[in-house]
């Protein structure tokens, strides 16, 4: 695709997936706007690049679809001076968008090769707010917490308690809750040493994998690579 066609198939990728299904914040609809998210899928997947759906980028993992990604990014309410945690890089694609709402970015990938991939993408778009450490993502990262923000693009069984005692006073935490191929998506907010949950979504996610997830991937191979 030439840059125009590219250019264009994102305008209908934010007014047609985001705008009209009630995506409304502008700083959300602006940054899907600004991340070229072509450059985070592989090769062979760019011609469908700015389509309504996940797509597969290796390693079993998939790239959520623009809607889930700006509604996610939507219930964390930034205002653009939190410090937020990803749990869960894959391509980096939630990351970059997350780049233009937050102050801070630490996003977490147990997969080192995805973890690398990710930073070459988010380095080509001089991203420099994000930082991509490969670890345990159910763990947490505290050594910056509080965090404003927190959300999880991949599916626990229940909430993971260290990230809800990372959570900042009035932060967010957005994350699908279920089993491994079917979850809802919730959203939890702290107030002092109280938390409020949302029930927003049915979602399908791949597992969160580690000591306060799931100990392995269940899910039948199908068409994931």
């Amino acid at each position: 695709m030439k840059e125009e066609q590219i250019r264009e198939a994102r305008e209908r990728m934010v007014e047609q997936q985001l705008r009209k299904r009630g995506i409304s914040d502008a700083r959300v609809l602006d940054a899907m706007l600004k991340v070229p998210r072509h450059l985070f899928v592989p090769d062979e997947n760019r011609y469908a690049a700015y389509a309504d759906a996940p797509l597969p980028i290796g390693c079993r993992q998939t790239i959520s679809q623009p809607y889930i990604v700006a509604l996610m990014s939507e219930l964390l309410e930034l205002t653009g001076s939190e410090t937020v945690l990803e749990i869960g890089t894959g391509s980096g694609y939630q990351a970059a968008v997350l780049a233009y709402l937050a102050k801070k970015v630490y996003s977490l990938e147990r997969i080192e090769e995805l973890a690398n991939t990710a930073r070459q993408a988010l380095h080509s778009l001089a991203l420099d707010n994000v930082e991509v450490i490969v670890a345990d993502g159910s763990r947490g990262f505290p050594e910056h917490a509080p965090y404003g923000g927190i959300v999880v693009t991949a599916a626990a069984p229940d909430v993971p308690d260290p990230l809800k005692q990372q959570l900042d006073d009035g932060g967010r935490l957005v994350l699908p809750v279920g089993g491994q191929t079917g979850q809802i998506l919730e959203c939890w907010q702290r107030c002092g040493g109280k938390f409020k949950r949302e029930h927003v979504v049915p979602v399908s996610f791949v597992p969160l994998i580690g000591e306060h997830g799931w100990k392995s991937d269940e899910r039948p191979s199908s068409w994931w690579k």
